[in-house]
């Protein structure tokens, strides 16, 4: 795989403090000497990471200049202290860089409930400072991984008013997946020049059909934080929403994210399929979703994918306690090629699905035929090593 640059004034640095596993690299450091626009989502758990509380307040300014990053620990459930460790983060990079407070962010990934071992974090932060330009984004997508078995990085070329630039994204997320939004930390750095509010926009339509569309188990973390930074080096005419560069800026976006979201799934903690759930045929695109979550969501499901059972009966019970409204003699289901459910009755089809359900990618289609709405979601099947993974997480 050839080697990923950052985008045109970026500099990236990593550290290995210590957090959580001596040894390894823990700390990432993002910076543009150009301020950049900035878009973001955080987590809707109610239960939010200090770091989380002190991004959604800075990202109200819109701008940024760096982003510090640790694995290891998420600084959550902390209290006060909490709050004053990631505020002194912020406060020692920004020294450390010269720019404003508010223009930095801190994101914090790993165990609940345990107060940041700040000597530690402080001579990261030092060592990142010290090193910064001599990492690219390939060593911060390691640097931020917990339970991911493989760093995620995705990089688009493309030339947009008549200049070259890029969009590189790293991202961490194998465990605690769940939509609105997912358990992961994302970054997407680009130089091209975007006006603020239409990279808004642009991102919120990249996340809310990536990122909220992914479940691994159901369960949402306290550190979910995603955000891209636009800088403008690239010096294109800035890219305002409507134009057709513009467009092509958001569809390259949304291709982005989702290929990113996919890479989480496949990772998703000791899974062996991805699953991708098409819900067709609903009354509303809200229903279709609802249903297909609640698919993805269900545990007879997800084991029965694992063992490669083509027990259609576990979709039909989910179904009928999802409330969206449908009728069960019109539901069709297909594993795969091969229908398994026609008008709400078996299909006969059960030897030939099994072979469907031993792929590494299974494709389970419903359709409701009850309306013109369809949604998708990516899954991935339950098993034993899941258990293990969490049960050992915080020994």
């Amino acid at each position: 795989m050839p080697v990923i640059n950052s985008p045109k004034g970026f500099n990236i640095a990593v550290a290995s403090a210590g957090i959580k596993s001596p040894g390894r690299k823990d700390m990432a450091l993002i910076y543009t000497e150009k301020p950049a626009y900035i878009a973001a989502s955080f987590t809707t758990n109610k239960v939010k990471a200090a770091p989380v509380l002190v991004d959604m307040v800075h990202a109200r300014k819109g701008r940024a200049h760096a982003v510090v990053i640790n694995s290891g620990n998420a600084n959550a459930c902390t209290g006060q202290q909490g709050m004053t460790d990631a505020r002194e983060t912020v406060s020692l990079v920004a020294r450390g860089l010269g720019v404003a407070e508010e223009s930095v962010y801190v994101c914090s990934t790993g165990v609940i409930g345990v107060t940041m071992p700040m000597k530690r974090v402080r001579s990261g932060i030092n060592d990142l400072l010290k090193g910064l330009g001599n990492a690219g984004p390939e060593d911060a997508a390691k640097a931020i991984m917990t339970t991911d078995t493989f760093h995620k990085i995705v990089e688009k070329r493309i030339t947009l008013g008549g200049k070259r630039g890029s969009m590189v994204a790293i991202a961490k997320g194998a465990g605690m997946i769940e939509p609105n939004m997912a358990t992961m930390l994302c970054y997407i750095l680009t130089d091209f020049n975007v006006d603020r509010a239409s990279l808004k926009v642009a991102f919120e339509q990249a996340v809310e059909m990536s990122f909220n569309r992914i479940t691994v188990d159901g369960d949402r973390s306290t550190s979910d934080t995603a955000m891209v930074l636009a800088n403008g080096a690239a010096g294109n005419e800035v890219l305002v929403y409507g134009s057709t560069d513009f467009g092509k800026f958001a569809s390259a976006l949304r291709d982005i994210t989702y290929e990113l979201a996919r890479l989480i799934v496949k990772d998703g903690e000791g899974a062996s399929k991805v699953i991708e759930i098409r819900l067709k045929g609903a009354r509303s695109e809200k229903a279709a979703l609802k249903a297909a979550r609640s698919i993805g969501n269900s545990l007879l499901f997800k084991t029965a994918m694992y063992g490669g059972d083509p027990n259609w009966g576990r979709i039909m019970a989910t179904l009928g306690r999802s409330e969206v409204p449908f009728a069960e003699e019109r539901v069709d289901i297909s594993l795969g090629k091969v229908m398994v459910v026609k008008g709400g009755l078996d299909a006969g089809r059960i030897k030939a699905a099994e072979k469907e359900l031993h792929k590494p990618e299974v494709k389970v289609t419903v359709n409701l035929n009850s309306g013109e709405f369809d949604a998708s979601v990516l899954t991935c099947d339950l098993t034993e090593t899941y258990i293990r993974i969490n049960s050992e997480y915080t020994t």
